[in-house]
């Protein structure tokens, strides 16, 4: 009997020692058997959720937790609940990550975004107008009602009030206005309708951006805008987790995210309504300028 017991015992201890991965596997999601996804989008709320959900439903198939999707109707939103550790996973924007991560004191950790449907790993940010409009270039918006997405948003108010910036505009005084109006969305609404004059928005290519969105979806009329002002190229949107969280945690959601193109393409082309070609690695680097960016424009808001 003992000797059987020793044999059961060494046994175990060799499965130990040529397995750590999966005790400490186990030991995270002991800890954490729920992981929350905070996830924000210039557009309504329904639609957003119903993506979410089977990106969802493939990360708990994947890591063996239950997962769930936490909508927060704007940025700030998304960047306090990880700071209060209601989230253990975001998909942010550029501006919104480095604000967070500068908020947290470098305690968010990039993981993974996508690429587009050429592969590239950037977008734009830029100014629409209407069609018919007589603008022709940023000048001739001088005096005139900008909207503005969300104040944590890169394209839809970072972008442009950085690069406007160094064109020597400062986009509180240039414009007769510039109004946040909550969202990508309420912002291109307004400029069809007349509200605004000019919209900040975001761009990826010309098959794909919040305005082609709109108009597949039949909410603005086709081609009834068009771009007066494009941002040079900004890193995609990173997934993130707080450093606070354990090492093998953010490892197996980073290797899930990565594999997502292979195991559920369904899933990634709903997200991305077919326009994302892969996912790929991040690091901090590849955000420390919009990092700088951040810092510049409170600096400027400061002085102003």
């Amino acid at each position: 009997m003992r000797a059987t017991l020793f044999r059961l015992f060494a046994a175990m201890l060799v499965l130990c020692v040529l397995s750590p991965s999966l005790v400490k596997a186990e030991d995270w999601r002991k800890k954490y058997p729920e992981i929350r996804i905070g996830v924000t989008a210039g557009e309504n709320q329904t639609d957003m959720l119903g993506r979410w959900k089977r990106v969802a439903d493939y990360l708990s198939k994947e890591l063996g937790v239950k997962v769930i999707v936490r909508p927060a109707s704007d940025y700030a939103g998304v960047i306090e609940a990880m700071k209060a550790k209601q989230l253990e996973l975001a998909w942010y924007g550029p501006a919104s990550f480095a604000k967070a991560w500068l908020i947290t004191g470098g305690q968010i950790v990039p993981l993974v975004t996508h690429t587009g449907a050429e592969g590239a790993v950037g977008f734009c940010s830029v100014i629409a107008v209407k069609s018919d409009s007589p603008y022709k270039s940023v000048q001739d918006l001088k005096g005139k009602k900008l909207a503005l997405a969300d104040p944590n948003s890169t394209s839809g108010n970072q972008a442009p009030r950085y690069f406007l910036g160094e064109q020597g505009i400062n986009v509180d005084t240039f414009f007769g206005s510039a109004t946040f109006s909550g969202s990508h969305e309420n912002s291109i609404m307004g400029l069809t309708n007349g509200t605004f004059d000019a919209a900040a928005t975001s761009w990826y290519s010309d098959e794909f951006s919040h305005i082609t969105r709109m108009e597949s979806k039949g909410m603005i009329p086709q081609h009834s805008t068009r771009i007066l002002w494009k941002s040079p190229l900004l890193p995609n949107d990173p997934w993130a987790m707080p450093a606070w969280l354990p090492e093998e945690m953010r490892g197996e959601v980073k290797k899930a995210l990565l594999a997502m193109p292979a195991k559920a393409p369904d899933v990634l082309a709903n997200l991305f309504e077919g326009k994302a070609k892969s996912m790929v690695e991040v690091k901090m680097d590849d955000y420390a300028p919009v990092v700088d960016m951040i810092k510049a424009n409170l600096e400027q808001r400061k002085g102003s």
